[in-house]
């Protein structure tokens, strides 16, 4: 496995060097890589300011990568939609993340549960992470190539429709498949598991047994709102790549 992916970021590496060369100075590259065995849809959504990348999303076909140059000091997220159907228009609907029905998701969210990689560039530090605070719908893991410093990985590698609490379940059209699992807060709209309120700081916002399930089955990435200490992931002058399955072989 450790060999394959020096392999994959040797190539990704050498790769960048001789493509998507623009006029603009890059900060940084972040490829996405669709491991699945079915297509992903990457929605991409910049943070309030922020250029908007590659009309917000397009179609990734398993076995397949698209990198992208971020401006420096560039921040937003990314999550991937399965079950899409659109039309020549770019219309349409997926079953999980959808962002208002549009190919090109345009500046809009995901509409939860979805994964969601979420990364922020720095003068002198980037951070990074993946979130299920909005929960879940595909396994995603973010991993630096170049840069310095610690620069660990992050992610959920786990399938966690196989393990999703039966209140927290989004299935599928046909009843027989759990196609995504939903945060206790979007489940229940509670204080308590939305961390508002009179819960809204990390001293009075602790791990939930739903949020437990979640840190279990991926210990690198968020699980509720305050999980900080062991979520989130720095590194100096970094490039990243986003796998969407990183489970699969």
């Amino acid at each position: 496995m450790a060999i394959m992916l020096r392999s994959l970021l040797n190539l990704l590496l050498s790769t960048l060097i001789f493509s998507h060369i623009t006029g603009e100075v890059s900060a940084a590259t972040i490829t996405l890589y669709n491991k699945c065995s079915h297509p992903v849809w990457p929605g991409i959504q910049p943070s309030a300011g922020q250029k908007l990348l590659a009309r917000g999303g397009f179609k990734l076909p398993p076995n397949k990568a698209y990198s992208l140059n971020l401006p420096p000091l560039w921040s937003g997220r990314f999550w991937g939609r399965h079950g899409c159907i659109f039309d020549a228009s770019g219309r349409g609907h997926c079953a999980t993340g959808d962002c208002g029905g549009a190919l090109y998701c345009n500046g809009l969210g995901g509409a939860p549960p979805a994964t969601l990689a979420e990364i922020t560039l720095g003068n002198d530090q980037d951070f990074y992470d993946v979130s299920l605070v909005d929960g879940y719908n595909i396994a995603m893991s973010i991993t630096p190539f170049k840069g310095s410093g610690k620069c660990s990985y992050a992610g959920c590698v786990s399938d966690l429709n196989l393990m999703c609490p039966a209140g927290l379940q989004v299935r599928s059209k046909d009843n027989r498949r759990v196609v995504a699992c939903k945060s206790a807060c979007f489940a229940f709209n509670s204080p308590r598991y939305c961390c508002t309120g009179s819960f809204g700081n990390p001293q009075s916002c602790k791990p939930t047994a739903y949020s437990r399930i979640f840190k279990a089955a991926c210990p690198k990435a968020y699980s509720y709102a305050y999980d900080d200490p062991t979520s989130i992931a720095t590194c100096t002058r970094g490039s990243y790549l986003v796998t969407f399955c990183p489970h699969h072989r």
